[in-house]
């Protein structure tokens, strides 16, 4: 057992920064989208799913590979190594952050109408304005405790938390998923290329990439692994740890849709409101489901708020020295910021399910920039010499252009239509 023991320790550790960034990945806009998506469409869009989930993997080893072979960072690198890279950096770091604190934001919402909903189911007769109170008072608790655990912990210790968090909310949905197995037919069909005719597809299939492709999953990697001390030499390290990552990101994702087309779907029960999507997770739990899912929601919704909250100070400090720098009055001051920015939605009391589907399309428009900019500077002979990438690498990354430019298209129109 202690063998064992040691070697998921050196697992965890082996993958350490491929599961922090994947709290970025997988969080409460992943489990609503699958969820929302899997109870409409069953898995006619997990085609979507498994094309986002393979070019997260070509941007995750692309920024991977340009940390190790240049041990330079995203933004400074975009800085001190483009033309113009004062400007794109900038403009970088302002998309990067806007679209991170709207999803905070949405994130925030929906947790606290979670913990709001069960108290409802043991309270009975809540009132309208009392409901409101618990969702803002809960928000304004769950940043607050973030950003007290952010301002005297230490990275290794985000990691064991997000290592833990990411985990507990994996194996509820995956467990839940071979209790009560799919169709293997209708697996098989939600591979094959296809639209629902619903004028809400193009909102999910944003979602889908908004959620999965995340910009700032590829753009903090190479922060993350500086500070892991990795290395020249260890390429190999991080191609596993790249793998594992996008792997994991589909695994979890997958097996949301899939859980919410087999159980949902196939009823006919639509997801409104937050705790309809227990139904999900009643296979594996019976009448201990609420407590489970709140249980992930909530697991869901820390593991991509701790990064998201760090994501500003992050990357201005990456901007300024290539280096994470974590207890200065800079970090204290930006993640208070981001605390408020967190506010906006609860304290606007609007609907959790929709509100947060739609958060996740506005991450896919900084996602071209996101991909350009490291093609262009993987490609400079000046700044990876001969560990350039060949012409089959290449072109994936052209290809995860194009699929992002699309998918951005595809968003604004979704955004236009909805608003």
């Amino acid at each position: 057992m202690k063998s064992v023991a040691r070697q998921l320790l050196r697992w965890i550790s082996l993958v350490g920064p491929g599961l922090f960034c994947l709290g970025f990945t997988i969080g409460t806009g992943s489990v609503t989208s699958m969820v929302k998506s899997g109870s409409m469409y069953g898995t006619q869009l997990l085609w979507v799913l498994a094309i986002s989930a393979f070019f997260t993997w070509v941007m995750t080893h692309a920024y991977g590979r340009f940390a190790i072979e240049t041990g330079d960072t995203a933004i400074h690198g975009v800085r001190t190594r483009l033309r113009g890279g004062k400007w794109w950096a900038s403009l970088l770091i302002a998309g990067l952050v806007v679209s991170q604190w709207i999803s905070l934001s949405s994130i925030l919402n929906i947790t606290s109408n979670a913990v709001k909903e069960v108290i409802c189911l043991c309270v009975p007769g809540v009132s309208e304005g009392t409901a409101y109170w618990i969702v803002l008072v809960t928000a304004i608790c769950i940043a607050g405790v973030v950003w007290l655990l952010l301002n005297i912990g230490t990275y290794s210790m985000f990691e064991k938390i997000l290592s833990v968090l990411v985990t507990l909310m994996g194996l509820s949905f995956i467990i839940s998923l071979f209790i009560e197995l799919p169709d293997p037919v209708m697996v098989a069909s939600g591979l094959l290329p296809s639209l629902p005719s619903d004028p809400n597809t193009r909102l999910f299939v944003a979602a889908f990439v908004g959620t999965t492709m995340s910009s700032p999953t590829f753009v903090i990697r190479p922060l993350i692994i500086k500070s892991k001390g990795w290395k020249k030499g260890d390429e190999r390290t991080q191609k596993i740890d790249a793998m594992t990552s996008a792997a994991l990101t589909f695994i979890i994702s997958a097996s949301i849709m899939l859980c919410a087309a087999s159980v949902l779907f196939t009823r006919g029960i639509s997801v409104e409101k937050v705790l309809d999507m227990i139904y999900v997770l009643q296979p594996l739990a019976g009448r201990f489901a609420v407590a489970l899912f709140v249980v992930g929601l909530l697991s869901a919704g820390l593991s991509s708020i701790f990064p998201i909250m760090m994501l500003a100070p992050e990357l201005i400090s990456d901007y300024r020295a290539g280096q994470m720098q974590t207890g200065t009055r800079l970090f204290k001051c930006l993640t208070a910021i981001a605390v408020l920015a967190g506010l906006v939605i609860p304290v606007l009391g609007t609907s959790p399910v929709i509100t947060q589907v739609a958060s996740q399309v506005t991450l896919v428009f900084v996602l071209p920039l996101v991909i350009l900019l490291m093609l262009i500077l993987i490609n400079k002979r000046e700044v990876m010499g001969d560990a350039r990438p060949g012409w089959g690498f290449n072109i994936l990354m052209v290809l995860a252009l194009f699929f992002a430019c699309v998918v951005s298209y595809t968003g604004v129109v979704a955004l236009g239509k909805l608003l």
